[in-house]
């Protein structure tokens, strides 16, 4: 039987407000545990938490950038349950009324074709605490430093059919979100965490089959084994005869393994009801188009003034665009050097090779946009090779200097001197009498060729510094003459 997967995504971003969503304690990351949880966040008898307009502002953003309809009357509920890293025994969120409504998100297919994927809502709650496991022995501790953090839960429609679609999604949500800077991004530390309800049912069939939600997915890779692990899961497990149990489940990512953390809870488990300690907030016309006409340049519109302003090809003006400090950087890179095309090609090759090799983050990035610009620009005014390029940059990696001053230090700038470089050829052609009978005697059609051996000798001579454009040019000259 041939089977298709439905997938739909709810996405926590962590917003990127300097205090919590309903107190004034920090949301600074890394900090010693539970040093950041003030009695608000705890729900202390007489406490009373207050709004922070800076985690409706973003919200809003959010919305706006995905052409959704803002909810002028915010209304705040009370999810009950218990779990140890909860403080208040319970999580104030939105349930009837969330502040951003329906909205779509386009994503690019690995066979060039644009997919519409629909958001059903996006709504404002607090984030609960930590658990940690890993240094207590036999123990879990609690840190509730989180606790409180304001987040954002984009539920999207299951209009995903594979896990490619699923990464695509949560790859454009990322680039959104940071572009809008309303969120870090940084995943590791989890600003943004994907819980991914997945089903399987007869290709063809319109009904949905039972679905099971994988919790707390932190990376891209992460998301695409762990929906691989589940619909294979699923699909093996119908065959065999059982059914699917709609369920939590978790995913392993060190032992590559999932496991079903507790039965799917329904809204009523919950019990919700509105909060008793926050009033509705109301929004109005004036206040969501002021937020409007402060929205930056969103990737997509990015995307576009690449390929009109570079001339770039819609996949590099795309990849370039999607992270708002890679597309800093290549602004700065392509306007300094001059060539946009070469800018992108060492950005999204050597660069990002040498980032993931040493697992840094561009930020972090020893060689800065100018200095990547001024080694583009030697290259482009033939003062070195492309060969003689990445020798350089390995240099500039390690610390070594500009690009100036390591060509100077270590002599590799190209030879582009006439003279210098007939009398190169010349003694190479003297030096290969039997290569050149046999491009003579070749058909004109292989002759192209053969000059490759000719062209390797030389640049072995000059220990590759001569300038191969100019080298190909007095070449095909001298070969010609000799026919």
């Amino acid at each position: 039987m041939q089977w298709e997967t439905v997938i739909g995504l709810e996405v926590h971003v962590q917003l990127a407000t300097l205090t919590k969503i309903f107190s004034g304690a920090s949301t600074a990351f890394g900090a010693s545990p539970n040093t950041q949880a003030c009695a608000i966040d705890l729900a202390m008898p007489g406490t009373l938490p207050v709004a922070n307009e800076q985690a409706f502002r973003y919200a809003i953003m959010f919305g706006l950038a995905i052409d959704a309809e803002i909810s002028k009357n915010s209304v705040f509920e009370r999810k009950n349950y218990f779990y140890p890293d909860l403080p208040k025994g319970y999580q104030t969120t939105q349930l009837d009324n969330p502040i951003v409504g329906a909205g779509t998100m386009d994503i690019q297919l690995p066979n060039g074709e644009t997919k519409a994927i629909r958001i059903h809502h996006a709504h404002l709650e607090e984030d609960a605490g930590k658990s940690l496991h890993e240094d207590f022995h036999g123990m879990s501790g609690i840190d509730l430093n989180r606790a409180g953090t304001p987040l954002i839960e984009i539920v999207s429609e299951p209009d995903m059919r594979n896990a490619d679609e699923a990464v695509a999604f949560a790859k454009k949500l990322h680039s959104l979100v940071t572009s809008l800077g309303i969120c870090d991004g940084e995943m590791s530390q989890g600003s943004m965490r994907f819980d991914v309800n997945i089903s399987v049912r007869p290709a063809g069939q319109e009904a949905l089959g039972t679905r099971t939600e994988t919790k707390n997915l932190n990376s891209f890779r992460f998301m695409e084994r762990a929906i691989a692990l589940e619909v294979e899961r699923q699909i093996d497990l119908i065959e065999d005869g059982g059914s699917v149990r709609q369920e939590t489940r978790l995913y392993d990512a060190e032992k590559h393994q999932s496991r079903s953390m507790r039965s799917k809870e329904e809204a009523n488990d919950y019990r919700y009801f509105p909060c008793p300690d926050l009033l509705p907030v109301i929004l109005d016309d004036d206040y969501i188009a002021a937020i409007k006409e402060t929205l930056p340049e969103l990737p997509a519109a990015r995307t576009a003034r690449y390929q009109s302003q570079y001339a770039l090809s819609a996949y590099d003006a795309d990849a370039l665009s999607s992270d708002t400090v890679q597309a800093r950087y290549f602004e700065t890179v392509a306007d300094q050097c001059g060539d946009p095309k070469l800018a992108a090609n060492w950005i999204m090759g050597e660069l990002s090779a040498a980032l993931n090799s040493a697992e840094l983050k561009l930020k972090d990035s020893p060689i800065s946009a100018g200095d990547l610009a001024g080694l583009i620009a030697r290259i482009t005014d033939g003062s070195i090779s492309g060969k003689i390029a990445k020798q350089v940059f390995e240099a500039m990696w390690k610390g070594d200097g500009n690009a100036d001053s390591i060509i100077e230090s270590q002599g590799l700038k190209q030879v582009s001197d006439t003279g210098a470089l007939e009398a190169m050829v010349d003694e190479v052609i003297a030096n290969s009498p039997k290569q050149l009978e046999n491009y003579r005697t070749a058909d004109a059609d292989k002759r192209p060729k053969m000059m490759g051996y000719f062209v390797g000798q030389i640049m072995k001579a000059s220990k590759g510094q001569a300038n191969p454009k100019a080298v190909n040019e007095i070449l095909l000259q001298k070969l010609n003459d000799l026919l």
